[in-house]
């Protein structure tokens, strides 16, 4: 197959999106089959273009079998709601030509990752033109996060907005996304069922798994029998890491064992070291090379994954694949009943967002009973092992892509 990847976010990027579509390319190449993708220079989540590329040029690569063509776009330093959309509109605008250059291509199928639903248009313009099928992946449901979260709030813009998202996923052929509760909203969205599929991130257990000790505890002179409490990943708003910093804050008031390590970078990373810059059991980590991610996430004996209540069922968080592959105990906010909730239940402990004493109450326990905590760690691995292995989903994704070609 001919596959025409388009979207922001690319490898090198080490977290998020741009992390699974650089995965998810490179393994269809190995595969035997032709990918090209359209994107941006890597700036995610530091929301800086790295010093190997430049914002305002274009320029071409092939890495790992997959040409790649990197658009020029607009980084905010500070993003805000509507610099945030500036720089979605930057990039849709840029990779216009390129993407209609494509169709000169003929590829058998033009993939559109959203966010940004920007690129939607001229992806399905590009599969039209080309007698392609045109799929696209929604990884967050970034119309409704912008205004559930007070990002954007003009209500004729959300009407108008979510009246757009509507035609738009109307006219694909095939329309995915990464949890079962994703799927439903995109049924509630208009989407017709036989063109919903699910399409979850996933993990290499081969390369995460668990450690019985990481060298990171000597390296960061951690003393024996401190529990590490470990948030890795980006630090934006949608993750709600307050509630880290305060439960933080009552521990240090009782001289507990618990060190609390942040690693990862992002919009909110400046003001979260603010909120804790008094804090002695809070420790910073840059985003650590990839080379290094299993050492990391065995640095934890607790994962943390905060989110904010008004985020729940519009994002399956992407850490939490390697969290569970890692083998350790997870700490989680979300609302009864949400699909997040539902994963982490069996493997870990789920608390109401925002609630700082239930969440330490759940820390102290985690804490205190480290049989406890093993078990759920092994629960964790053996669900990453069963149902998130990376070639089984991405096998189950190429058979899709196959059914869609032959529809």
């Amino acid at each position: 197959m001919r596959i025409l990847i388009h979207g922001t976010n690319y490898s090198p990027e080490k977290i998020g999106i741009g992390k699974y579509t650089g995965e998810m390319a490179e393994w269809l190449a190995e595969h035997g089959h032709e990918v090209r993708v359209v994107t941006a220079p890597p700036y995610y989540p530091e929301w800086c273009v790295s010093q190997e590329h430049s914002s305002w040029c274009y320029h071409r690569e092939t890495k790992f079998r997959v040409d790649i063509w990197r658009c020029p776009l607009w980084v905010p330093p500070k993003p805000s709601g509507l610099k945030r959309i500036l720089h979605l509109v930057s990039f849709a605008l840029s990779s216009l030509p390129i993407m209609l250059w494509q169709a000169l291509w003929k590829p058998d199928v033009v993939l559109v990752i959203e966010p940004p639903l920007f690129c939607a248009p001229s992806a399905w313009f590009v599969a039209r033109l080309s007698y392609a099928k045109a799929w696209l992946h929604v990884q967050d449901f970034e119309v409704d996060a912008a205004f559930d979260m007070g990002i954007l709030r003009a209500p004729l813009v959300r009407k108008f907005a979510l009246w757009a998202e509507r035609v738009l996923m109307s006219h694909f052929d095939c329309v995915s996304t990464i949890s079962g509760r994703m799927q439903q909203r995109l049924l509630d969205k208009g989407v017709l069922i036989e063109h919903v599929q699910l399409f979850p991130n996933w993990v290499d257990t081969e390369e995460i798994f668990y450690l019985s000790k990481s060298v990171f505890r000597d390296e960061l002179n951690i003393p024996e029998g401190t529990v590490v409490a470990l948030y890795s990943g980006n630090m934006g708003e949608k993750q709600g890491l307050e509630i880290v910093v305060e439960a933080a804050r009552i521990f240090a008031s009782e001289a507990s064992k618990i060190l609390f390590v942040l690693c990862g970078d992002g919009a909110a990373k400046t003001r979260m070291q603010a909120l804790a810059s008094d804090l002695s059991n809070v420790l910073w980590l840059p985003l650590q090379p990839l080379a290094r991610l299993n050492e990391l996430l065995n640095l934890g004996d607790i994962h943390l994954l905060p989110q904010r209540a008004d985020a729940a069922d519009l994002v399956m968080p992407s850490k939490l694949t390697g969290m569970m592959a890692s083998g350790r105990a997870i700490l989680a906010t979300a609302h009864e009943g949400t699909e997040l909730a539902s994963v982490v239940s069996s493997c870990g402990i789920v608390v109401a967002p925002g609630n700082v004493q239930v969440f330490v109450k759940a820390l102290r326990q985690l804490e205190s009973d480290r049989e406890f905590r093993e078990s759920l760690g092994k629960s964790a691995r053996r669900f990453a092992v069963e149902n998130l292995s990376k070639e089984s989903v991405l096998l189950c994704f190429e058979h899709k892509l196959k059914q869609l070609l032959w529809k």
